[in-house]
């Protein structure tokens, strides 16, 4: 062999050994994993169509990106449950704190399938060691890190955000979350701080810290990113900002992109409609108990609230979404997107006065529908794809299993309790591919009452769950929203079949001597019509001639719930 043929194989095989580790990794799905949470984040993107929206960066991710312009949570206001030394699951106690709708999209089980919605007891030692989609990843060799709200805090994460089970460092949380309740707030004259205001525009360099959570985490996650970049291992990242869920506390420069006359007229509705069940309503008491708020004699349950106030809420929501926006940019810049999988996702909604309600207590469109963007190198774009179908948060850990190309994950049998490592959601790859857009899916939802009526005592928004005696189970189909609100049982989880109910009281008895949910003791029915009604304003349950489409919704949830 000739010297210059030498030289030409030895400079062939350099090349080869410094392209083989990046050809490896995309050819058999090595991708670096981003998934992005956002807390009570509406579809308020220019993406999804809000000409109010100020989202320039998650507009400019959606470009390349696939939008999932009807996904749903799968329960509008995480709600909690407690037990005591000697209590077992047929004896409980719940606080309203935000776990359940993390726990559900971590572990990818359904709220009624976990049994749980805790945040005093920790989901593998009360319901089961369930395999978490981090957790999964990390088995199958990826680095996992968690930077701000991803699972809640405190005993539902095992005070440890679940590490080291899902996580391969020490989760990190901002130090200014410990002042979130704290006075930081600047009463209407800009001096003194207050605590406990809902609208709460800020100056840094007046907050603990001279920053904010989000910004801590943001920081931390490019800290991390960085490190990671000549790394063979892949990682997978979770970032869960806080806003925009209430306070909104914001640096004060977002609001000059939203004037104040622009949020009016954002929708007709200033009273309850007449056709929407009592216990459907949620009274919005975050709202009425903030100090900003609580002296304007809002009338209780269904207000309203003035006009100016409204509009003031509307624009400190907008502005809220527009600084994480900002953020969000500063991460997209750093990351190398032709070798990340990322995943943006909002955990429920939020009411801004459709229906005239605020916040999130309900089973209506708005508290329940979610965005939902991803982005692939497996599937480049140079515009975005818009996919109709209905989806769910339940869907997001199969299909980043699918996407990262790492061994499916399986679908939960029935009585998946026993079962650690599935899901019981549907994997969105054949979407991502282009096929399986056919197919009919439905999102299934719930929110628990107190009673029939709104109430201040027990709160009817968040109720302890031994004052829970109703509970909303709520179908989503492509052209329907569906909602029974039955008769629940705070001393047991099993539910009645709607043909069977007699065995299945017998069976519930025997496990835990008490009693269920009854399908056939109703305390409330919606029928909505998504073609002619996209705001839910007009329940058709009365009208004879849904009849047939009603009884027909009926055994359709009642056999989805199960």
């Amino acid at each position: 062999m000739s010297k210059l043929a030498a030289r030409q194989q030895q400079q062939l095989l350099f090349l080869l050994l410094f392209l083989l580790p990046a050809c490896w990794s995309n050819a058999s799905g090595r991708y670096n994993v981003v998934m992005v949470i956002f807390d009570d984040l509406r579809p308020a993107l220019g993406a999804y169509g809000d000409v109010l929206a100020h989202t320039p960066h998650l507009d400019a991710f959606a470009q390349g990106s696939s939008i999932f312009t009807r996904a749903y949570s799968q329960v509008s206001q995480p709600f909690s449950i407690s037990l005591s030394a000697f209590d077992s699951l047929c004896s409980v106690e719940q606080q309203a704190l935000c776990a359940p709708s993390r726990n559900s999209l971590l572990t990818g089980r359904r709220p009624d399938t976990l049994h749980l919605y805790d945040f005093y007891s920790y989901w593998r030692s009360f319901v089961g060691n369930f395999t978490t989609l981090p957790q999964y990843f990390k088995q199958h060799g990826y680095h996992t890190y968690s930077c701000g709200k991803v699972f809640h805090p405190g005993l539902s994460s095992n005070n440890s955000d679940d590490y080291p089970l899902s996580w391969s460092a020490p989760p990190f949380r901002p130090r200014t979350e410990q002042f979130m309740n704290s006075p930081v707030c600047p009463d209407h004259s800009g001096g003194v701080l207050r605590k406990n205001y809902l609208i709460c525009p800020v100056q840094l360099q007046t907050q603990p810290y001279k920053t904010l959570p989000d910004i801590e985490s943001v920081a931390e996650a490019l800290r991390f990113v960085e490190s990671r970049a000549r790394q063979r291992q892949p990682y997978f990242l979770a970032l869960g900002f806080h806003k925009p869920h209430i306070n909104f506390r914001f640096p004060r420069q977002f609001l000059g992109h939203f004037p104040l006359a622009h949020f009016f007229n954002y929708t007709a509705d200033a009273v309850k409609p007449p056709e929407m069940p009592d216990v459907a309503w949620n009274p919005y008491t975050d709202v009425r108990s903030r100090d900003d708020f609580k002296h304007a004699n809002i009338s209780f349950p269904y207000g309203p609230i003035a006009e100016l106030q409204a509009a003031q809420i509307r624009q400190a929501y907008y502005a809220s979404v527009a600084y994480v926006d900002d953020l969000f940019g500063k991460l997209l810049a750093r990351l190398d997107l032709e070798r990340t999988v990322v995943v943006v996702l909002g955990d429920h909604g939020w009411s801004l006065g459709e229906h005239a309600e605020w916040a999130k207590y309900s089973n209506f469109e708005v508290a329940l529908r979610v965005p939902l963007i991803i982005r692939s190198p497996e599937f480049p774009l140079s515009q975005p794809r818009r996919l109709h179908s209905i989806t769910e948060l339940l869907d997001v850990f199969p299909t980043l299993v699918d996407l990262a190309h790492l061994p499916p994950l399986p679908s939960c049998n029935s009585g998946s309790s026993a079962q650690l490592t599935c899901g019981e959601g549907k994997s969105l790859y054949p979407q991502l591919q282009g096929s399986g857009l056919a197919e009919e899916h439905v999102a299934l939802s719930q929110y628990p009452r107190p009673g029939m009526l709104p109430t201040k005592h027990p709160n009817s928004d968040k109720p302890k769950l031994r004052n829970i005696k109703v509970m909303g189970y709520s179908l989503r189909t492509d052209f329907y929203r569906y909602t029974l609100w039955v008769r629940f049982h705070a001393h047991n989880f099993s539910r009645g079949e709607f043909t069977s109910a007699r065995t299945m009281r017998v069976a519930s008895l025997a496990k835990c001597g008490g009693e269920f949910a009854d399908w056939h003791n109703i305390y409330g029915e919606e029928l909505y019509d998504h073609r002619l009604d996209a705001g839910e304003e007009l329940n058709l349950v009365s009208l004879s001639e849904f009849n047939a489409i009603r009884h027909r919704l009926r055994h359709q949830l009642i056999a989805a719930v199960g």
